[in-house]
């Protein structure tokens, strides 16, 4: 299951917790005093830039006359809508340039090139994404209704195909978050009022007609009446449409989805304290490594969890915040989860693939495996560690119990063969004892024999 105890999961007390907490607050204040000109000039290009670049791509396709202008008219077009999609509308609504008090550059004003309602998406983003960030029947945003990226969720049939779902979400990322906030399920389940409901669907319907309208009829047919193709400039419409949907997807996959990027229970944020909030937002998310291109292109999303800690401060400063949340990470000894883009990308499409899956054919448990882990798996941990300690103080005395006996061997075989050696010197004493006497005897028959040749030698004489 999901993690319930946030500060345990961390292995966190209440007063670690409170003094993190301390410090990140004093990260947000130091940001907040120093937001300037510097900050403005940066939001301010990023708008011409943006906007030179969407003209570009569409004065291109209007005079493509074959399919090399018609590629590069569609890729500038995609590549400003990213920029749109992210880098301007994301942040703005989000709030991070409120402190300008620009009426341009506002959360309250601005509206993205997108088919959901700025309205709606931030209801559904920035109040309950934000706020219960992965906290599972809660935010909305774990697994968007239609795929199963937590073994919190209980398997069914249909989940078995999610792979589908999860393509379609991909080509189609911005109709998804279109119908996201709507919750046309609950509605017609009759747990959510369906006059608040019909309300969004007239909502969504106009925003939707005027994004279809714009890139579908208005721009093509201006480009056919100078002369131009209106199929070519609706295709090339299309692509750039595709392009931001699937990039915004894969880089709203990798910074919630991959291993590492935790998910929790509704207890977890029963009285939860400004400081477990912070370690939510941390354990939570997941960042993209890249470098500054990378950052720009995905609005600095790249920095996932200094943006769910402090989602309203400038999406420019979050990288020289990155730095400092990494220190904190280290002090504290948590979890800072980071991965280049094709690897975070493949941890989250492996999750969403695992788990279309029954649990049972599944091999880790719900509580320690990469995609859904809880403070309960350094339990399992514990419980083999212990586990290992005993068989290796088992192995310890079964080594001893060995080397005892083979002491044992030792010592024994020592002593027999001292045993021998004592042995094999009294044979050769006695062998030698033998040899004397032999010798002995010869000297003493010799001596006779000289006797005897004496008194026969004396006789003569």
């Amino acid at each position: 299951m999901a993690i319930t105890d946030v500060g345990e999961y961390a292995h966190l007390d209440d007063a670690d917790v409170e003094r993190l907490a301390a410090e990140l607050d004093a990260i947000r204040a130091e940001v907040e005093s120093s937001r300037g000109e510097r900050d403005a000039r940066y939001i301010r290009g990023v708008i011409r830039a943006q906007r030179a670049l969407e003209a570009a791509g569409r004065l291109t396709i209007l005079g493509s006359r074959n399919r090399w202008f018609w590629a590069a008219g569609a890729g500038m077009l995609g590549v400003a809508k990213i920029i749109e999609n992210m880098e301007l509308g994301h942040n703005v609504m989000h709030g991070q340039w409120d402190w300008m008090n620009d009426p341009e550059i506002h959360s309250t004003t601005w509206e993205w090139d997108m088919a959901c309602p700025g309205a709606h998406w931030k209801h559904s983003h920035n109040f309950l994404h934000h706020k219960y960030t992965n906290v599972v029947g809660m935010d909305l945003d774990v697994g968007y209704g239609v795929l199963r990226v937590t073994r919190d969720e209980q398997w069914q049939a249909k989940r078995s195909a999610q792979f589908l779902n999860n393509l379609f979400l991909g080509l189609t990322f911005e109709w998804g978050i279109a119908l996201h906030d709507i919750e046309l399920a609950e509605a017609i389940a009759g747990n959510k009022p369906w006059p608040q409901t019909r309300k969004q669907l007239r909502e969504l319907g106009v925003k939707a007609a005027r994004q279809l309208g714009k890139d579908f009829l208005l721009y093509p047919a201006i480009s056919k009446a100078v002369g131009g193709s209106f199929g070519r400039t609706l295709t090339a419409n299309l692509t750039a449409n595709v392009a931001r949907n699937i990039w915004t997807y894969v880089v709203i996959f990798c910074g919630h989805f991959p291993d590492g990027a935790e998910k929790f229970t509704t207890e977890s944020i029963v009285d939860e304290t400004p400081g477990e909030w912070y370690l939510r937002q941390m354990l939570g998310s997941a960042n993209i490594s890249g470098g500054p291109a990378m950052d720009f292109m995905t609005g600095n999303l790249s920095y996932q969890i200094e943006h769910h800690m402090f989602p309203d401060l400038p999406s420019n400063r979050l990288s020289e915040i990155a730095t400092k949340v990494r220190a904190i990470c280290e002090k504290y000894d948590l979890p800072y989860t980071e991965g280049p883009l094709l690897r975070q990308y493949y941890l989250s499409q492996r999750t969403i693939a695992k788990l279309s899956l029954p649990d049972r054919w599944l091999r880790a448990t719900s509580d320690d495996a990469p995609e859904t882990a809880s403070e309960l798996r350094f339990a399992a941990v514990r419980e083999r560690l212990q586990h290992a300690q005993e068989a290796a103080q088992d192995r310890l005395a079964h080594a001893q119990e060995n080397a005892h006996e083979r002491l044992v061997h030792a010592r024994e075989a020592a002593h027999a063969a001292q045993e021998e050696v004592e042995r094999v010197g009294l044979r050769s004493a006695i062998a030698e004892a033998a040899r004397h006497k032999v010798e002995q005897k010869r000297l003493e028959v010799e001596a006779k024999r000289a006797r005897r040749a004496r008194r026969r030698r004396s006789g003569v004489a």
